[in-house]
């Protein structure tokens, strides 16, 4: 019974051929190197697309952004007075978030032990200033934003 050359792995194949083996070994050699060419090829277009995507939405997001200045600009326009007692807001505001900071890391420095060690802790900690931070932080920044000098063009 006799087996195809062609089913048994390369692994267990020897050429006995009395062919000339350099030519064999070029053959292949060229082909594994066109191989290798056309892969990077593919890699380059895949990477120029990749970034055409990228400019795309950073162009999206740049013109979101744009809007978004622009309108915050007609705001201010049309409430100058609301614009500066927002800032006067903020800035008041500010002052009770860095009060209310060192508050919070003075409490973590006294209660570290019992954070580290018990959930019952850290879940009090995490319920007594967490939700007033995050709340806090959310009206400094429409502040903030309202209050904004307009930034300018480029």
């Amino acid at each position: 019974m006799s087996r195809d050359p062609q089913d048994v792995s390369p692994v267990f194949r020897i050429d006995v051929t009395a062919s000339n083996t350099e030519s064999h070994v070029t053959k292949r050699s060229k082909v594994a190197e066109n191989d290798v060419a056309d892969l990077l090829r593919q890699l380059i277009v895949g990477q120029e697309r990749q970034n055409e995507l990228l400019e795309d939405m950073l162009d999206q997001m740049n013109a979101t952004q744009r809007q978004r200045a622009n309108e915050l600009g007609q705001w201010r326009d049309a409430n100058p007075v609301l614009a500066r007692r927002c800032r006067m807001a903020a800035e008041a505001l500010s002052q009770v978030q860095t009060e209310f900071l060192e508050n919070l890391t003075i409490d973590v420095k006294e209660n570290f032990d019992n954070l580290v060690d018990g959930d019952f802790a850290l879940n009090e900690f995490v319920d007594r200033y967490g939700p007033r931070l995050a709340h806090l932080n959310g009206v400094l920044q429409v502040l903030s934003q309202l209050s904004s000098a307009p930034a300018a063009s480029h």
